[in-house]
């Protein structure tokens, strides 16, 4: 049985992307793969408003994210944590042998930007990592105030994860500044998990030759000279870059304007439903990221029996928040191939569920 996924990643594939990605395998050595990998590059380029390479690497943004500490840090990572996955990079960074502090900030509040400039302030750090939208809580940091900071010290390098807002709203890498820029590719680009995208600066890369003990599978300098020839350093999962490969195509026959105004616009008929019930959106609102929305469970809604319901009803899952927020929190995806038809009839659905589960109340 399968459901249509509403959660935060991974979202629902459609059919199209499915059959793109059902092509005959081809050797990640040959001429094909080469024009293949170098045909995606303008638009992924396009997409992270970057003229930097783009990495293609068969493993979770983690993996990504990891290479970015291991390749980038010499004296000392500041991480700016307001969530799940952002408080973790301070974990994997001090995992990887570095130097690193946290810069906490209440989950559902955004990264501040003076808060970062005291703390880079201090010389102790020549890398910064922070989430742009941080899923486990749907918001959104001031990325363009906070990269207007990091500018200001040049020994530091920015380290930036864009899983849930690549493709949702408008990035532009090289104007912001931004040295390593990740994402993923099972939320807004609407991939099977699997595969992360990555660029790198010229002096993010020039750090890394710098440094010891990079490893070889996420150096970025084995990642470099294996693009320079069309390629990735290890066999990569092909059949993913074929679905990326399709997906950039969808991007760019709809268009980027037009695929942020949508994000914008579905995430704000979920919000609407949401606010309708008496629900609040769990971070404040001008912060709520646009690819799915977080809401409080003010109404102490009994969260597993909901998506029971509408489950078995309706074919369809939410989630019931993430790590501490289980149960406190749910959240909506309106990521990736989303429709208003399709979110019209997730509204209708999580209309009919209500009916059903608010008159019992979660204990």
């Amino acid at each position: 049985m399968s459901y249509r996924l509403y959660i935060p990643g991974p979202i629902t594939v459609s059919d199209d992307t499915f059959a793109a990605m059902n092509r005959g395998m081809i050797g990640h050595r040959s001429k094909d793969f080469v024009s293949l990998y170098e045909s995606l590059q303008p638009g992924l380029k396009r997409l992270m408003g970057t003229q930097d390479p783009v990495y293609l690497s068969t493993s979770s943004s983690w993996g990504m994210m990891e290479a970015a500490v291991r390749n980038t840090v010499a004296k000392g990572v500041l991480c700016c944590m307001n969530g799940a996955f952002s408080d973790k990079w301070l974990d994997v960074a001090k995992k990887c042998g570095k130097e690193a502090a946290g810069l906490q900030f209440d989950w559902g509040k955004p990264v501040d930007p003076a808060a970062v400039e005291r703390e880079l302030a201090t010389g102790k750090y020549d890398a910064i990592t922070f989430i742009h939208s941080e899923t486990s809580t749907g918001t959104l940091s001031p990325i363009a105030d906070i990269m207007a900071v990091v500018r200001k010290f040049p020994e530091v390098i920015s380290i930036v994860d864009t899983v849930s807002s690549l493709s949702t709203v408008e990035l532009n890498k090289d104007a912001l500044g931004i040295d390593v820029l990740i994402s993923g590719s099972q939320k807004a680009l609407c991939l099977p998990p699997g595969l992360s995208v990555c660029s790198v600066s010229e002096r993010a890369r020039a750090r890394a030759a710098t440094i010891p003990n990079r490893g070889y599978y996420f150096d970025f300098l084995e990642f470099q000279a294996n693009h320079e020839k069309g390629m990735t350093p290890s066999t990569p999962c092909i059949s993913l870059i074929y679905g990326l490969e399709h997906i950039l195509k969808k991007i760019d026959a709809e268009g980027l304007p037009a695929r942020f105004e949508r994000h914008r616009r579905l995430n704000a008929k979920v919000r609407d439903w949401a606010f309708a019930k008496g629900f609040k959106l769990f971070p404040e609102e001008k912060f709520g990221t646009l690819g799915l929305n977080c809401f409080a469970n003010n109404l102490n809604l009994d969260l597993e029996a909901f998506n029971k319901v509408l489950k078995s009803k309706h074919k369809l899952v939410i989630d019931g928040g993430y790590g501490k927020l289980k149960g406190k929190t749910f959240r909506i995806s309106n990521m990736g191939d989303e429709t208003d038809a399709s979110i019209d009839a997730l509204i209708a659905a999580l209309d009919a569920t209500y009916a059903e589960v608010a008159a019992k109340p979660a204990a």
